[in-house]
C-alpha cells in the first residue's frame, strides 16, 4: 500500500477516535491534521517517501485559508443570523406564539401537536436556531401536552422534529454555511472540467431551493399528526373547552412580529433590495427592535425607530418615482431615527438583563462554528495534500449505477455520519470532499445542496448524538423517559427520509423556484 494511502487511513481513524473521546471538534480537527502532516513530512524528509503534494510549503498555505474564511462576505451572515435567533429567543416570541396558538388549536384532537409544528415553522423562518427553539418549546409545550393526556413519545417527537425545521426553512444557518461550501466545490468542479467562468451558486439560490421542500416537510408533519389524531385519538386528545380561545388581537399580536421579520429578511432578498448578508443585518436589527418593544412596549422612540427602519426598506423600491430632492433628506432623517431607535432598544434590553445573555450565547455559538470551520480547513488541506480527493473520486465513479449510485452512497454516508457528528462537522469536512466529484458527474448544485440540508436535519434527531434530543431531554419534565423520547422521534426521522426521497425523485422541487426568482 502507498504511503499516502496509509497516512490517509491514519488521519481518518485517528480523527474518529479523538472525536469519539469527546474532545472539542475544532481542536481535534486541527490537532490531528497537523500531527499527521508533521509525521508525514518527517517521514518524507528522512526516508524519501512520496507523499504527493504534501510538504512544508503546502502546509504553510493554511494562514491564507484562514484569511479567506475571515474575509468571506457570505459567512458574515452567520453571526448576524445567530444574533437574530438568540435575541428573538430571549424576547419570548416563541412563548407568545405557543400560548396563543396552543389554546386556539388545542381544542381539537391533535391541535397542540399541529400548533407546535406551525410555531416551529414560524420560528425556523425567523430564527433558524435549533437549540433555542427546541428548548423553548420543550419548556412551554411539553408539560402542557403531557398534562392534557398526550402520549409522551408522540409529544416529545413532535417538539423535537418541529424544532429542527430551522435547518431547512430559510433563513437557515445551515443553508448559509452550506451555500459557501457548495459554491466553492462547484467552482472547483467547473475548473476541473475546463469552465473558468461558472455560474455562481449563492445563498439566495439555496434559500429559494429549500423553500418548497421545507414547506412540504411541514405539511408531512401535520399530515402525520392528523393521522395519529384520527387512528390513535388517545395519543393526542383535545383540550377541555373550559379554556376560552384567546382574543383574535392576541393571536395577531403574537404572529405579527415573526411574520414582519420573515417578510423583511426574505422579502428584501426576493425583491433584490439586499443580499443575503445584508438581509441578515436587517434581521438582526429587527430582532433588536422586537426585543426592545417587548421590554418596553410603550417607548415612542422605539416605535418611531421601527417605523423608520421599515420605510428605509420600502423607499429604495419607490425612489425611481421620487426626486432626489425628496429622497435624500428623507433617507438622512430616517437613518438618524433608525440609529436612535436601535440605541433605545439596546438600552431597554440591557436594563432587562437580556442583552448580556444574548451576547454571551451568540459569542459561544459563533466561536464554535468558526473554530470548526478553521479546523476543517486544515483537515481539508492535509486530506487533499495526501491525494484523498482522488481516492474519493475513484471510489464514487467506480460504484455501480453511475451518478445515481454515487448520490445514493453519499446520502447514505451522510445519514450514518449524522448519528455521530454534528451538521457543522459534516458540512465542513465531508461535503467539500464529495461534492466536486458529484458535480463533475452532472448533478445540479442547488438540488444537491437542498438534499444535503434535509439529510443533515436528521442528524439532530438520530441517537446517540442527536442534539435536538439532548436539548429536549435537558428541559423535559420528570415523567418523560429517554426510551419514550427515542421512540417518539422514529416516525419523524422516517418522514424526513420520505421527504429526501421525494426531492431526489423530483429535482424541480428544489430547482424551479431559484430559476423563477433569479433566472438561473
Amino acid at each position: 500500500m502507498e504511503a499516502q494511502a496509509i497516512l490517509l487511513i491514519v488521519l481518518v481513524v485517528l480523527l474518529a477516535a479523538v472525536l469519539m473521546s469527546g474532545f472539542p471538534v475544532a481542536f481535534a480537527l486541527m490537532g490531528v491534521s497537523l500531527a499527521v502532516a508533521l509525521i508525514g513530512i518527517g517521514l518524507s524528509t528522512t526516508f524519501g517517501m512520496d507523499l504527493g503534494r504534501l510538504d512544508w510549503s503546502y502546509v504553510t498555505l493554511f494562514p491564507d485559508r484562514i484569511h479567506g474564511v475571515m474575509t468571506n462576505e457570505v459567512l458574515l451572515a452567520v453571526p448576524l443570523f445567530v444574533f437574530m435567533g438568540v435575541m428573538l429567543e430571549r424576547s419570548r416570541v416563541a412563548e407568545d406564539l405557543l400560548e396563543s396558538l396552543g389554546i386556539l388549536f388545542g381544542r381539537f384532537r391533535g391541535g397542540l401537536g399541529i400548533s407546535v409544528t406551525i410555531v416551529g415553522a414560524l420560528l425556523a423562518a425567523s430564527t433558524g436556531i435549533v437549540g433555542a427553539t427546541v428548548a423553548t418549546m420543550g419548556l412551554i409545550s411539553l408539560p402542557t401536552m403531557m398534562k392534557r393526556g398526550y402520549d409522551p413519545g408522540f409529544a416529545s417527537g413532535s417538539i423535537a422534529a418541529a424544532g429542527t425545521l430551522g435547518q431547512i426553512i430559510p433563513p437557515s444557518i445551515v443553508l448559509v454555511i452550506l451555500s459557501d461550501v457548495i459554491s466553492n466545490a462547484w467552482q472547483e468542479a467547473q475548473r476541473e472540467m475546463g469552465v473558468f467562468s461558472p455560474q455562481p451558486v449563492s445563498v439566495g439560490d439555496l434559500f429559494m431551493g429549500a423553500l418548497l421542500p421545507g414547506f412540504m416537510l411541514v405539511g408531512l408533519y401535520i399530515l402525520y399528526q392528523l393521522g395519529v389524531a384520527i387512528f390513535r385519538p388517545h395519543h393526542s386528545p383535545a383540550i377541555e373547552l373550559d379554556e376560552a380561545a384567546p382574543p383574535i388581537g392576541r393571536v395577531l399580536g403574537a404572529l405579527l412580529g415573526p411574520i414582519l421579520l420573515i417578510v423583511a429578511v426574505l422579502g428584501s432578498i426576493l425583491a433584490g433590495i439586499a443580499t443575503p448578508t445584508q438581509a441578515a443585518a436587517v434581521g438582526a436589527i429587527g430582532a433588536i427592535f422586537l426585543a426592545g418593544l417587548r421590554a418596553n412596549p410603550r417607548q415612542r422612540t422605539l416605535q418611531l425607530g421601527l417605523l423608520a427602519t421599515i420605510l428605509l426598506l420600502i423607499l429604495p423600491a419607490m425612489s425611481d418615482g421620487l426626486s432626489q430632492f425628496i429622497t435624500r433628506p428623507a433617507f438622512s432623517i430616517l437613518a438618524v431615527m433608525t440609529v436612535f431607535g436601535i440605541w433605545r432598544a439596546l438600552q431597554a434590553t440591557w436594563r432587562s438583563g437580556a442583552l448580556k445573555e444574548v451576547m454571551d450565547s451568540a459569542l459561544k455559538v459563533n466561536v464554535m462554528i468558526f473554530g470548526v470551520l478553521i479546523g476543517a480547513a486544515l483537515f481539508s488541506l492535509v486530506f487533499r495534500g495526501l491525494g484523498g480527493d482522488h481516492y474519493i473520486e475513484q471510489l464514487l465513479t467506480g460504484l455501480p449505477g453511475g451518478k445515481t449510485g454515487a448520490l445514493i452512497a453519499v446520502m447514505f454516508a451522510i445519514f450514518i455520519l449524522g448519528f455521530f457528528l454534528d451538521f457543522i462537522e459534516i458540512t465542513f469536512v465531508v461535503v467539500p470532499i464529495v461534492a466536486p466529484v458529484l458535480f463533475m458527474m452532472g448533478i445540479d448544485p442547488v438540488w444537491l445542496g437542498v438534499m444535503i440540508a434535509i439529510n443533515l436535519q436528521t442528524s439532530f434527531l438520530t441517537p446517540p448524538f442527536g442534539f435536538a434530543l439532548f436539548y429536549l431531554r435537558a428541559v423535559a419534565p420528570e415523567g418523560l423517559r429517554t426510551v419514550q423520547l427515542y421512540r417518539g422521534i422514529i416516525p419523524f426521522v422516517g418522514i424526513q427520509i420520505l421527504a429526501l426521497f421525494i426531492v431526489a425523485s423530483y429535482p424541480s422541487l428544489a430547482t424551479w423556484l431559484p430559476k423563477v426568482v433569479f433566472g438561473n
